[in-house]
């Protein structure tokens, strides 16, 4: 006897399934949105025509925006057709085919609304920037601007891409040296782990830009054998020592998060602390902690920027010095391109790293 002959129809009837969810009226919404978008990205894309004067290319963004903002329409049409269908389907009386239908327009519905929503910002945007007569794109994305301050600014950034890649080989060989002291075991680690606790508690409570003045502007004034030494280098040192605090905690959870077993193994196969360090427990933290210190290499990659406040001829620098000779901010807003171009390739691969150990540490 199976389970369902355990239940008497005339004692207990199964439970009639519950009326599906109306579809109408999220449809209309998707479609109001829709034609909203459509509307307003045909008046974003005259506002770029007439901003350049009528060009070509400005003519055929605009046509490619508007015909993109016409694809919503397609899922309101769906998500109306599925509300038609699952009229009729309750007018059968077939209630588990009504409720699929008004699944799948509901969801069109949502497709619709999700599109047009995307529509309305983009050309809230466009809006925004033509207001005022094109006063917001005459002030930040001037093209004339760009090409002016453009060969400058490139050789500009070099230094903040230098300083980073520089900075970030010293803060992962430091700030592992600082995560080690901070785990010495027994009595005689003491004195360092003080050492090191004092070290990143203080480096992380003072601004990056505190630092890089203090390094920069008063080692050659402490240590006159310095002054000779170059801005970059010693703006590479302030960063180095501020960020080498947050690396040294990064790798201290990575080395925490390895069983204690493992260690002690190490130990009882005659491993010294050191070996155990070099051949079982650092080898293991530096693969979990990957995707977090690309994190910070992100944050040391843009306070590259800071290097501005200690006259260091860095982009940043530059695009202000073209600011106030053209009295127009479009030189800053191509060095927030600069480091747009660098920085979200790197985020997307943190992303990329962090759902492949995902992957990987749930056996996938």
């Amino acid at each position: 006897m199976t389970a369902s002959e355990l239940v008497r129809e005339d004692l207990q009837h199964r439970p009639t399934p519950s009326k599906p969810r109306p579809v109408a009226s999220v449809a209309m919404i998707g479609l109001i949105l829709a034609l909203a978008g459509i509307l307003l990205m045909i008046v974003a894309a005259a506002r770029l025509r007439d901003y350049n004067g009528g060009g070509p290319i400005s003519t055929v963004v605009g046509a490619v925006l508007v015909i993109g903002s016409l694809y919503p329409l397609w899922p309101s049409f769906l998500a109306f057709k599925a509300a038609r269908e699952r009229a009729a389907l309750l007018r059968d009386d077939q209630l588990v085919m009504a409720r699929r239908s008004s699944a799948a327009g509901r969801e069109e519905a949502q497709i619709a609304m999700g599109y047009a929503a995307a529509a309305i910002i983009v050309a809230g945007l466009l809006l925004m920037a033509f207001a005022n007569s094109g006063g917001v794109a005459e002030t930040f994305f001037t093209a004339d601007a760009w090409r002016q301050s453009f060969p400058e600014m490139i050789r500009a950034f070099w230094i903040n891409i230098w300083a980073s890649i520089v900075a970030q080989v010293l803060v992962l060989m430091f700030g592992l040296v600082l995560a080690i002291m901070r785990m010495l075991p027994g009595r005689g680690g003491a004195p360092l782990r003080l050492i090191a606790l004092v070290y990143c508690d203080v480096f992380r409570a003072i601004p990056a830009i505190v630092t890089i003045l203090l390094i920069v502007f008063g080692t050659p004034l402490a240590f006159p054998a310095t002054a000779d030494w170059s801005p970059v280098w010693l703006g590479i040192i302030a960063l180095t020592m501020t960020y080498s605090a947050y690396v040294a905690e990064v790798y201290r959870a990575g080395l925490s998060s390895i069983h204690p077993s493992q260690s002690a193994a190490a130990r009882s196969l005659g491993l010294s602390y050191t070996q155990t360090l070099r051949t079982v427990l650092v080898p293991q933290a530096v693969r979990r902690v990957i995707p977090p210190l690309l994190n910070d290499f992100i944050s040391l990659q843009k306070d590259t920027a800071l290097l501005s406040t200690a006259a260091i001829a860095e982009v940043v620098l530059t695009s202000t010095l073209w600011q106030s000779q053209l009295f127009n901010l479009s030189p800053v807003t191509l060095a927030a391109a600069f480091f747009i171009l660098i920085t979200i390739p790197q985020a997307r691969f943190v992303d990329y790293l962090i759902h492949r150990d995902a992957a990987r540490r749930a056996g996938q």
